[in-house]
């Protein structure tokens, strides 16, 4: 059977400088207008050109695909803060990217004639909502805070956050985490009043749960004194329920507060490390489903430890100050989260509620996506023709360019040395020079890199020491050149598995478009299908029972079966031409052993509806958000007969897919950044 080759090319536009123009947006929006890698909504403004092509698919069935590991994204500022290049120059740097055909992705479904369109000329073009795990869609709709019937606890009023200074909010930790000798901190009250004394009182013992405040004179002046109650025996009583401590949690709230994430042009890691700066906690107190994309609006469930008993270890207590084991209560209420609403840029909290779990990663059905791709070119026959193919097909489940990086080592090539345990090129790979867009920052530590293979020099180029890179510099630093395994460790986990999770990602993009290519798209006698969590072969008395929509294909691993028809042999060629072997993918280090795991090579996806709308200024939002709904705003008063077209689409996505590999068989586009920066220049002329 003919198979579908991908040869189409993209196009990117540049920004409209209106779109910076709109105060009011510009308010609760930082643009970022430069090119972005990320999850799945990471892509830069794209328009996108396409061909012809001729349909192979046949019947279909809806299907869910499994989770997959999210990925968390660096959180630093100065991520974000390198200045763009012109044009033509950032074409030419990213002459060196990889294209879809480097990562396998090359074949297309359907038979529809390909149109142009700008994918995210703004980022509010696509928004993000949650499904959770009982088919809810996440919305902010509530800012209100719920009542509890308790009433023997007190929220912190508003003046609570702000009526001590930074530098007694750090002598009062210190003293409530013993970490100097001081075993008390005088607050001088300057405005002295009864009401300012209480404000004050109120402030230390919920912002420092384990510490009691008195009223002093001193000198004809007033001070607040906190201080450990009965010293630091005391503390090592366990509280109980006969016992309470004063400030006791409602028994009838969860431990958790659980609310909606409503937030613009940032990742999901972002915004909760911002949370924890202003909360004064670690990030590790929230819990989330999965991680969103960051060039997007996004709406998605978050879960904080609103409260943690006090418990300390016993112990000498001379050794006390320097091992004391310690979990403060954390008291972060509704009101205290929906307080951030006053401060927080570019997002918002709502949809409060209490409840006695967290959330954990993974415990979704996917995410349904609202996207606009503007300036359409193609006629109603096309765009209809291309949406139906969406809803009635589907479109091959590949992994998206984000998986693969940016630049030109990508990321399955650092994969790949991992499992081949050669370090030495896992080091180079990570902090050698390579042409093509980066930072200057770390243009300049790879540089020193090169010229010095100095961990010490290297690190003095980065401001941002939280990179892959600067970790990677760290280890080397503290464990020395001879024990790279263990300074590669430094690395945060989940980076570490990304690289191999990359190099899975690769051959699996690949055998899908070999399969195609050989078997077309329906199921054939060798295919694998699943039975519940087990994958089984399609034989061939059953294979009539089958479409392609039932076929699953393996992530390489020692727990996974292969195809028994030629595919199966394509995946151990492939593999020893990488001097792996397929049958030993067990790694002497337990986290980089591969498992493996089964991909749906179709999805289909769900709740499709499109809508094709004329308009006339770009800076114009063609739909209304959940934030604009609460705010009140009109909807987007829109011309019958505009200068452009756009398309409006729905739909509904199973964990661990791309939305851009759905939108690229509606436009049939190519969503590498190489393809797009290459043709700007000339756009551009």
């Amino acid at each position: 059977m003919e198979t579908v080759e991908m040869n189409s090319v993209s196009l990117k536009r540049p920004h409209s400088e209106d779109d910076v123009t709109n105060a009011d947006e510009i308010k609760r929006q930082k643009i970022s207008e430069k090119s972005e890698t990320g999850n799945d909504s990471g892509q830069s403004v794209e328009t996108v050109t396409g061909q012809p092509d001729k349909s192979l698919l046949e019947d279909t069935k809806n299907e869910i695909i499994p989770n997959e590991e999210s990925e968390e994204q660096e959180d630093e500022e100065l991520e974000d803060s390198d200045e763009d290049g012109d044009p033509e120059s950032f074409a030419d740097m990213m002459k060196h990217g990889l294209t879809e055909s480097d990562v396998g992705i090359t074949k297309f479904v359907s038979s529809h004639k390909g149109f142009s369109g700008i994918l995210k000329e703004r980022y509010s073009d696509f928004v993000v909502h949650e499904i959770g795990k009982d088919g809810r869609v996440s919305h902010l709709d509530d800012f209100s805070v719920p009542v509890d019937d308790e009433v023997n606890f007190e929220d912190p009023s508003e003046e609570t956050f702000t009526v001590l200074s930074d530098e007694d909010k750090q002598r009062l930790e210190e003293l409530q985490l013993l970490k100097n000798k001081e075993t008390s901190v005088a607050i001088e009250v300057i405005e002295d009043t009864k009401e300012k004394r209480t404000v004050i009182h109120q402030a230390v013992k919920s912002l420092f749960p384990g510490l009691e405040t008195k009223t002093e004179d001193r000198d004809g002046k007033k001070y607040i004194i906190a201080y450990h109650a009965a010293g630091k025996k005391a503390l090592a009583k366990v509280r109980t329920a006969t016992d309470p401590r004063k400030h006791s949690w409602p028994k009838s709230r969860g431990s958790y507060c659980h609310f909606v994430l409503y937030k613009e042009n940032k990742d999901t890691m972002d915004a909760i490390n911002v949370l924890s700066k202003f909360l004064r906690v670690k990030p590790n107190i929230f819990s989330y489903m999965g991680t969103k994309d960051k060039r997007a609006i996004t709406v998605q469930e978050i879960a904080v430890l609103s409260w943690n008993p006090i418990f300390f270890l016993t112990e000498h207590s001379e050794q006390l100050q320097r091992r004391l084991t310690t979990v403060f209560a954390h008291l972060i209420t509704a009101q205290r989260l929906a307080h951030l609403n006053k401060c927080l840029m570019n997002f918002k909290l709502g949809n409060f509620s209490y409840k006695n779990h967290p959330l954990k990663l993974g415990e979704l059905q996917g995410n349904h996506f609202t996207v606009v791709l503007r300036n359409i070119t193609g006629t109603d026959d096309q765009i209809e023709q291309a949406m139906h193919s969406l809803r009635e097909i589907g479109f091959i489940n590949y992994y998206g360019m984000q998986r693969f990086g940016t630049t030109a080592v990508p990321t399955y090539q650092i994969g790949r040395a991992i499992l081949q345990n050669n370090w030495n090129e896992v080091m180079d790979l990570i902090l050698k020079p390579r042409p093509g867009a980066e930072k200057g920052y770390l243009v300049k530590c790879r540089e020193e890199w090169a010229k010095t293979k100095d961990p010490a020099a290297a690190l003095k180029k980065l401001p941002v020491k939280r990179c892959v890179e600067g970790q990677l510099l760290r280890g080397l630093l503290k464990y020395g050149m001879k024990n790279i395994i263990s300074a590669f460790g430094i690395i945060p986990r989940n980076n570490r598995l990304m690289y191999i999770h990359s190099y899975q990602s690769y051959v699996w993009n690949n055998m899908v478009s070999k399969r195609i290519e050989e078997y077309g798209l329906r199921a054939v006698p060798g295919d694998l299908t699943l039975k519940g969590a087990t994958a089984v072969h399609i034989e061939e008395e059953d294979v009539d029972n089958y479409t392609i929509h039932d076929v699953v294909m393996p992530l390489p691993g020692f727990d996974v079966i292969y195809p028994k028809h030629k595919i199966g042999e394509a995946y151990k060629e492939m593999l020893v031409a990488d001097n792996l072997d397929i049958n030993n993918m067990r790694h002497k280090i337990r986290d980089y052993s591969l498992s493996g795991a089964y991909r749906k090579i179709i999805i289909r996806p769900q709740n499709v509806n499109w809508e094709v709308v004329a308009y006339d200024d770009p800076r114009i939002p063609l739909f209304t958000t959940d934030l604009d709904k609460l705010e009140g705003k009109p909807l987007p008063v829109l011309p019958t007969d505009g200068k452009f077209r756009a398309l409006k689409m729905e739909f509904s996505l199973p964990p661990s897919t791309y939305a851009t590999m759905a939108i690229r068989e509606v436009l049939k586009m190519d969503t590498s950044i190489k393809n797009q920066t290459q043709l700007n220049t000339t756009w551009l002329r």
